[in-house]
């Protein structure tokens, strides 16, 4: 190196080396949760949909607080404000019936808001229910294959051959109406389909890399289904838990409308319904098309948030 320095001369000048311009910052790292909610709010029906079931499970949960009155506390209903219709006064307290009264005295607002948050409780916890029995069915046939694959799979052929409120009405029958029951029933219609959903998943999974490597490392079988498997078949298993909320909800006020399922004591949306729908004919048509229009509200918010996780987290379809 020195020689070649000396080569050069006390005359000759070095050539200046070249100079570097700064490379342009590499944009932020965008987090999965920001990521997922700016794909979420491309679509305006989407969002809309998502307020509208915020709105509602508030009003649900709020329920005792925004209820003028509790509609199952009997020493609060007067059968002087049966039938009233909407925008009446009570008798003698001077309250606003704002959505009417039902053939009991009650306030329909109240009784709705009541009714709602037993649909909404009955829908969600028999959807995690099912979804946590039929998960981890679907995960255990997957990872296992053979006999215990298939003989799981035949089960659920079997069970999903069966009209769902054929089956329910079966099993309400056999266990009696009542809140519990219900959302027991609704478990026995609804596991099969996260069975079937995660096992498909499952087995794509199972064939990657990463679960050789966990395998490989002598990790137990519980261990890679369960911390490796489970959360790469968790996309699919979101969108049809969200759309099996909303069959829950009709399923549970299918079977109120025909009178096997929640207690009149504790009326949901669909025996509501039923129960006015008597009072149509005479012209007292809030007792029975409040109810419904809330519960089509509600099935419907539910449909559009589904849709729209739908499009998100698959990607073949978003590119589509």
């Amino acid at each position: 190196m020195s020689t070649q320095f000396a080569a050069l001369g006390e005359g000759t000048e070095v050539p200046a080396l070249p100079v570097l311009k700064p490379t342009a910052e590499a944009p932020p790292v965008e987090s999965p949760l920001r990521l997922f909610l700016r794909q979420y709010a491309g679509s305006k029906i989407a969002v809309v949909g998502a307020a509208l079931l915020l709105l509602l499970a508030l009003a649900a949960l709020l329920a005792p607080v925004l209820a003028s009155q509790n509609p199952y506390d009997l020493a609060q209903l007067d059968i002087l404000d049966a039938r009233l219709p909407p925008g009446s006064h009570a008798a003698e307290a001077g309250r606003l019936f704002l959505l009417g009264t039902d053939e009991q005295g009650r306030d329909m607002l109240s009784a709705m808001l009541y009714g709602l948050r037993i649909s909404l409780a009955i829908g969600i916890v028999a959807t995690v229910a099912a979804l946590s029995l039929g998960s981890t069915l679907g995960l255990v046939a997957a990872y296992a294959g053979g006999r215990l694959d298939a003989f799981l799979m035949r089960v659920v052929d079997i069970q999903l051959s069966f009209p769902a409120i054929l089956l329910a009405l079966v099993l309400i029958t056999v266990l009696q109406p009542g809140v519990g029951n219900v959302a027991l029933a609704l478990v026995a219609v609804q596991w099969a389909y996260y069975a079937r959903t995660v096992r498909a998943a499952a087995l794509v999974e199972r064939k990657k890399e990463y679960i050789e490597a966990a395998q490989g490392l002598g990790l137990s079988g519980a261990r890679v289904v369960f911390r490796h498997l489970l959360p790469n078949c968790l996309p699919p298993v979101i969108v049809v838990a969200a759309l099996q909320v909303a069959n829950a909800i009709a399923l549970e006020a299918t079977l109120s409308f025909l009178g096997i399922g929640v207690p009149i004591t504790e009326p949901s949306l669909g025996l509501m319904i039923a129960n006015g729908q008597q009072s149509l004919l005479a012209g007292q048509y809030w007792m029975s098309v409040y109810p419904g229009l809330l519960l089509l509200a509600t099935i419907l918010a539910i449909n559009l948030v589904a849709d729209q996780l739908r499009d998100v987290l698959n990607p073949r379809l978003s590119r589509q």
